[in-house]
């Protein structure tokens, strides 16, 4: 019976590239778990729609868990190539900042120069570890959430489906 079950890794990808998209747009960075349980609930979406059989909560939850992982690691490619841009905004915040505020913390024109912003390899690997923990930990918390919502269509349509092959009894085979 497994066998008729889809593949989990299709969704995965789809809701994983947009919730590690969006999780990088700024200012709206900051709901990013919210964006990672989306797309688990939108790949647990494609996984019932695609399935043949009912799904329980333990499918959302990989499915889930493969949208974190997915997610953490497009975050991290869109964080690179848009991290110029963003220590654009960051630095003409400051800036505006300082004109309006009369003490500003020490060393702050650091920020300014772009001092902040320099990410070496390991710090790069250790922030995709934990992007990876806490991606996967919410997308597994969608994918659970997705199958209870629409996993019930999935299996009444299946429940219907059998039942209408049990009323033709009347007819010889």
């Amino acid at each position: 019976m497994d066998n008729q079950r889809p593949t989990m890794f299709i969704p995965a990808l789809i809701g994983g590239a947009v919730a590690g998209i969006l999780a990088n747009i700024p200012f709206i960075i900051f709901p990013c778990c919210i964006w990672v349980m989306g797309g688990a609930m939108l790949a647990a979406y494609l996984l019932v729609k695609d399935s043949p059989v009912a799904l329980r909560s333990g499918d959302g939850a990989i499915v889930g868990v493969f949208t974190g992982i997915v997610a953490a690691v497009v975050h991290a490619v869109v964080n690179i190539l848009l991290q110029p841009f963003i220590r654009d905004i960051f630095q003409r915040l400051i800036e505006r900042a300082a004109e309006y505020i009369e003490e500003m913390p020490p060393g702050y024109e650091d920020l300014l120069e772009g001092g902040g912003f320099e990410t070496s390899v390991p710090v790069f690997f250790l922030g995709l570890v934990v992007w990876v923990i806490v991606f996967s930990l919410f997308g597994a918390l969608g994918g659970i959430i997705g199958i209870s919502l629409f996993g019930k269509k999935a299996a009444r349509k299946i429940k219907g489906v059998s039942d209408a092959s049990e009323n033709t009894g009347d007819r010889q085979p």
